[in-house]
This record gives structure tokens, C-alpha cells and sequence, in this order.
């Protein structure tokens, strides 16, 4: 249908050094998905102004901060299960976190505190990840255990004013989320479907009009689950458990195949480096966190606006 894709390459930016491996302690997710023992499993990407890259270990509760010159430590340790992570442009840190709902540290004194644990007197699935607007609303999702026999993933918008807005219900295994340049159009990754669904944001907060889909994908044991965006409109796709990400053209041509030069179990992706040509990856499976240079750059972090 379109012609390949141009093949492209990635480097190691960033190891997750052996002395913070946990490999003695047991971790619930990792038992209740029969996955073996995980010394870390990485995800949530993300930049604060500083140029610190903070990831978020969902296996064993941790989140790390990795800085320009390439010093890894521990931001916080806690009994949690943090999938998605993003950065308030006021500098706090807000987590996806499967178990507790949606968290907020300070950067500083590293604080925790439930900013919402479920919506009404509820309780959500299980958070998976969240995208920042230009204005500060932020877009979430709530996967749980949702699969194709148990459709019930949601997506949420907390407005910058405190309301909680469902937008969708019924998915299956909603993940990675990334707004359109015009912030029209909420792309959201649903991994058991091997789809990237756009919903259609009707203006005022009065919710989606005509959602679609945007992407069908093929293969991957697994499906789509980070998104990011670039100033083209071009939109990142990890394919998870496939070790690459897809780069396509805000009409769906696939225009990047970004393969990873470590294992399979990539994740998510962030644009960061000096002029944001740089897409960074994390890869679960060695614990390391990739990079790619690319011609476009991407949008900047809400944390950068």
C-alpha cells in the first residue's frame, strides 16, 4: 500500500547501571503477568528543563533520574506500580501509576501525594499514561487488565480547573496517549487491538465527536504503546515486544522504522537533546534507554512550555 519505510538505527544513551538491579525481591506485577524475574522495567520518558531524563521502573516501584552527563539515581522507591510519567511545567511530577491512580511528587523534597485515586467515590482500573495540553488539562488512560474479552478501558481529561471528564470507555487495553499539533485530535494507542484510535475533541471540554481509527498495525506479540509528536504533526509509535518504533506522517504514512539495537520489550518515547531531533526509547528488556536522531524535532514537553 505505501512504500517501506526508511530503516533507522539507535544508539545506547543511557544504561541502568547492575548495582540498581533488583533481582531478590519479588514484585506483583511481574507474578501476576508470569513474566519471569525483572531486575527493571522501563518506561515513561520524560524531560525536565534541567535536561534530567526521568524514567519510571513499573516492575519494582522506582522512578530514576537520568542526567545530561549520564549519572543515574534513585528519585523515588516506593510500594507503587508507576507506568506513565510527565512533567508540569511548574516542575512538579505527575505518575500514571497502576495501583494508587494519579500521583504528584515535588521535584525537590520528592513528596508523593494521591492528586486523584478514581473517578466519583470509584476507583480506577489502572492508570497506564498521560499527555499534557498547552493549556494544562491533562489526558490519561486507564487500562487495568482491559483485553478483547474484557473490554473496559477508559480515557480520562482532568481539566486544568479540578473537572474529571471521561471521553471514552470500552477499549481494549488503552496505553500510550499524544495530542495533534492543533489539539483537536487525542491519538490513543490500544494495544490489544494493535490499533492508534484518534478521538475528536469538540471545543469547551463537550467531549469527542466521531472517534476513529487512525492506525491498524500488524504483528508484535504485543501491540502499540508510546506515542510522541514532532513540529510535522509526524507521530512516534513504539511497537512493543517488536523492538521498534514507527515513525508516520500525521496522514498515516509510514514514513521511519526506528529498530532497536538492544532487545525487543521497547516501550516508550520522548523527544529531548538540544534541538529535540533526538527521540529517546526505553527498552525494558536490558534496562537501557535508546536514542535516535531524526530530521524533524518534536514538540516541546508541556514541562518546557
Amino acid at each position: 500500500m505505501y512504500p517501506p519505510a526508511e530503516e533507522m538505527r539507535t544508539e545506547i544513551a543511557f544504561r541502568l547501571p547492575e548495582s540498581l538491579y533488583r533481582t531478590g525481591k519479588a514484585s506483583p506485577w511481574v507474578a501476576a503477568r508470569r513474566g519471569g524475574p525483572l531486575h527493571s522495567f522501563l518506561e515513561g520518558p520524560s524531560f525536565d528543563r534541567q535536561g534530567n531524563l526521568f524514567a519510571v521502573d513499573l516492575a519494582h516501584g522506582r522512578i530514576f533520574r537520568f542526567s545530561p552527563a549520564g549519572d543515574v539515581s534513585v528519585f523515588a522507591d516506593y510500594a507503587g506500580e508507576p507506568n506513565g510519567l510527565k512533567i508540569h511545567r511548574d516542575g512538579r511530577i505527575f505518575v500514571a501509576d497502576r495501583m494508587h491512580g494519579l500521583l504528584v511528587f515535588d521535584p525537590v523534597a520528592g513528596k508523593r501525594e494521591i492528586r486523584l485515586a478514581g473517578p466519583g467515590t470509584g476507583r480506577f482500573h489502572g492508570l497506564n499514561d498521560l499527555a499534557f495540553s498547552s493549556t494544562g488539562d491533562l489526558y490519561f488512560t486507564d487500562q487495568g487488565d482491559s483485553a478483547l474479552e474484557a473490554p473496559f478501558g477508559r480515557v480520562f481529561r482532568l481539566r486544568a480547573t479540578g473537572e474529571l471528564d471521561l471521553l471514552m470507555e470500552g477499549l481494549a487495553g488503552p496505553n500510550g496517549l499524544v495530542l495533534n499539533r492543533e489539539e483537536t485530535l487525542l491519538y490513543v494507542a490500544v494495544t490489544r487491538t494493535n490499533q492508534v484510535i484518534s478521538l475528536p475533541l469538540l471545543p469547551g471540554h463537550a467531549g469527542i465527536h466521531k472517534a476513529g481509527i487512525f492506525l491498524q498495525l500488524s504483528g508484535s506479540p504485543t501491540g502499540p504503546d508510546g506515542m510522541a509528536l514532532d513540529r510535522e504533526g509526524n507521530l512516534a509509535v513504539v511497537h512493543a515486544g517488536a523492538g521498534t518504533v514507527w515513525v508516520f506522517s500525521k496522514l498515516g504514512e509510514p514514513l521511519f522504522r526506528i529498530r532497536s539495537s538492544a532487545g525487543l520489550r521497547t516501550t516508550n518515547v520522548a523527544y529531548g537533546g538540544a534541538d529535540r531531533r533526538d527521540l529517546f526509547i526505553t527498552e525494558a528488556e536490558h534496562g537501557v534507554i535508546l536514542k535516535a536522531a531524526l530530521p524533524t524535532p518534536g514538540i516541546a514537553l508541556y514541562s518546557h512550555q
